[in-house]
């Protein structure tokens, strides 16, 4: 991904495995949020292709979705004057049928489905935590709801594959803590699961595989274990200190 002269993203390969947690780590201006932004369509790559179950996936972030990515962003952005409920029920009208006029006349076809998807977007209200929060307003919600609560409108697409970017930034560590354990839940619904995070202790302990990203291109990749040991990452993280000050820190 090229901007001007300035190349963000460069030949950077990932494969994700259904089932499979995947964690994207790199130093501030790594290209970490700009490879999320290529593979969900809201950049079009100047060069390469996305892929997703055997099917090139096009620019454009409503077809990806339809397709089966989902995502959260770095910065939550939660419709804030409707209730947790309307958010979810927002990520789940991809995958609905009724036209507009079936919509405007409100006939039986839109009853059912609306019914439908007010029930789907409970359960996953429940399935991150949230289930006794249907209808508070999003803007009323603690920090930490909120970023479940973007979880839950991503999960309503019915995806096969989210990507949650810094979903613990801001968050104590019994948020943190809680935010892992709800990645696992969607790990083990079958899905894969692909994160941003700074906090280095959360990635190594959630992650199946980890990717190193400096300067946009891919510098290391592996098991936790052996991403955490590599000295080409400890020298990415500003001469190994980094590393244990977010440690420390989280």
């Amino acid at each position: 991904m090229r901007f001007g002269g300035l190349t963000a993203v460069n030949k950077v390969d990932m494969t994700v495995h259904e089932g499979e947690i995947v964690g994207l780590i790199g130093p501030n201006g790594a290209g970490k949020t700009t490879f999320f932004n290529c593979l969900t369509g809201l950049y079009k790559p100047t060069e390469g292709e996305v892929w997703l179950a055997g099917a090139e996936l096009p620019p454009k972030p409503r077809e990806v979705v339809v397709a089966g990515m989902a995502r959260t962003f770095q910065n939550i952005r939660l419709f804030a004057n409707m209730t947790a409920l309307e958010n979810v029920m927002v990520g789940r009208y991809c995958r609905t049928s009724s036209g507009p006029l079936t919509s405007i006349l409100r006939g039986p076809k839109f009853r059912r489905e609306e019914e439908a998807t007010r029930a789907r977007a409970q359960e996953l209200l429940t399935f991150v935590g949230l289930g006794g929060k249907g209808e508070h307003l999003a803007r009323n919600l603690p920090y930490g709801d909120q970023r479940r609560l973007e979880i839950a409108r991503a999960l309503a697409t019915d995806p096969k594959v989210v990507l949650l970017d810094e979903p613990t930034a801001g968050m104590n560590p019994r948020e943190t803590e809680e935010c892992k354990d709800l990645i696992f839940k969607i790990r083990d619904n079958g899905m894969a699961v692909v994160v941003i995070e700074h906090d280095m202790k959360f990635i190594f302990n959630l992650c199946d595989r980890v990717l190193c990203l400096v300067r946009g291109e891919l510098l290391v990749e592996g098991d936790p274990g052996t991403v955490q040991s590599d000295p080409r990452v400890v020298e990415a993280y500003i001469g190994g200190s980094e590393l244990d000050d977010e440690e420390d820190e989280h």
